[in-house]
């Protein structure tokens, strides 16, 4: 593709999960990737991984030994920013910590070359404060892969303010030549998908406090078709990520709804990596077991906290998941953050498991037509609360007769 943001250069800050995965999808993919960490042995054993994750491809046919030795070729271990100056893209894949980011896109401003473009593996961080400590934040951009990022389709491009469109346009060329589905979202917390995956994991922590269990709430989602519960994934994931995230920001850490994944980390449950999490693992399976101890350590927070606990059915738990996701997609819409429905249902399908059949949050809320999905939001705000106010997108849509639709139709 003739842009004047060529890719063919690639450097990758971080060799942690992340890092790795992303170094092995551009070398897949034929690009040339420099990488760098500031823990020599953190690089020294990501190389190792990496080199690793292609002899297990090469065992299982996938690739041939020459693609496998092709693609640990084109990945070279620098020691220093200086080694970086001739990149045409540097992707920061560090933990989350903004002022940590900052302080290496001071440096990568500093050290690559005026054409370069800086950008982001942030899952949630403000894009736009991330660019303001460079001289060029026409230039920096979100690329958040998703986990592992080698395995995972989707790739959200995030707009900062000053993003130039070129910029954008050469990141969605580089997405499509490493296979990945790659949607362009506005920069506000947790991007398109982060920021509805907050309300639908909210409202299922909040029916746990309120009555329901784990393994109750999996269940009911799992048997509408997404691949994991809500607390299954975080399991996969580890509870610990949002809770260590907690802790690093100095906030969040009082909130009702976290408390038992608080508990739970702090009894050393970090999920299926520690053996134990929301459900239990016997040593080297990932089968989930559900665990009685979880049950009663989630009664005892709940009750700690002063909730009166009552049976909750398995179609207000379907119906309250679906419908904050559905509602928070409406207000990603409604300012734009999204360009499209369906670029909410491919963020959807793509990045967290939502079935496949229904096409997507969007288009079963459509399905099931914006009158009814307003008439529901009102009734929950009336009986749970403000949090369920409906996005005024959905007023509209009721006022004109129209549907969400699948591409642009429906905008800010």
């Amino acid at each position: 593709m003739n842009t004047p943001f060529p890719i063919n250069q690639v450097a990758v800050i971080g060799a942690g999960t992340m890092g790795r995965g992303i170094v092995i999808s551009l070398a897949n993919a034929g690009l040339s990737v420099l990488w760098l960490d500031c823990n020599a042995a953190a690089l020294e054993a990501g190389l190792g991984m990496v080199s690793q994750a292609w002899a297990q491809q090469v065992d299982k046919q996938r690739i041939t030994q020459a693609q496998a030795d092709a693609c640990l070729a084109r990945v070279q271990a620098v020691d220093g920013y200086p080694a970086l100056a001739e990149a045409d893209l540097v992707i920061e894949a560090v933990y989350e910590n903004l002022a940590l980011k900052q302080e290496i896109f001071c440096a990568l401003d500093a050290h690559l070359k005026p054409r370069a473009i800086l950008a982001s593996n942030t899952s949630a961080l403000d894009i736009d404060a991330i660019a303001a400590v460079t001289q060029r934040p026409s230039q920096v951009l979100g690329l958040h892969f998703f986990s592992p990022a080698h395995v995972m389709k989707l790739l959200e491009i995030v707009r900062g303010t000053h993003t130039d469109q070129k910029v954008l346009d050469a990141a969605k060329a580089l997405g499509e030549r490493m296979g990945k589905v790659a949607i362009v979202a506005g920069n506000c917390p947790g991007f398109i998908g982060n920021r509805m995956l907050r309300s639908y994991v909210g409202e299922a922590r909040k029916l746990l406090l309120e009555g329901a269990l784990p393994h109750q709430v999996d269940a009911v989602l799992q048997q509408f078709g997404f691949a994991m519960g809500p607390f299954r994934m975080y399991d996969v994931v580890g509870i610990d990520l949002e809770w260590r995230a907690r802790q690093l920001a100095g906030q969040g850490m009082h909130d009702p709804l976290v408390q038992v994944d608080n508990a739970l980390c702090e009894l050393g449950r970090l999920g299926q990596k520690t053996g134990q999490g929301y459900y239990r693992y016997a040593p080297g399976s990932r089968q989930a077991e559900h665990d009685p101890q979880v049950d009663a350590l989630v009664l005892q927070v709940s009750q700690n906290l002063g909730y009166r606990r009552r049976g909750i059915s398995a179609e207000e738990i379907l119906e309250r998941c679906l419908l904050a996701l559905v509602n928070e997609g409406a207000k990603v819409l409604q300012e734009g953050i999204a360009a499209s429905s369906g670029d909410i249902d491919q963020v959807w399908l793509h990045g967290y498991g939502f079935p496949a059949a229904t096409g997507g949050p969007m288009r079963w809320a459509d399905e099931q037509g914006a009158p009814f999905i307003l008439a529901r939001l009102e009734y929950l705000q009336g009986v749970l609360g403000e949090h369920w106010r409906p996005a005024g997108l959905l007023y509209s849509l009721v006022a004109g007769g129209k549907r969400f639709e699948p591409r642009g139709e429906v905008q800010a």
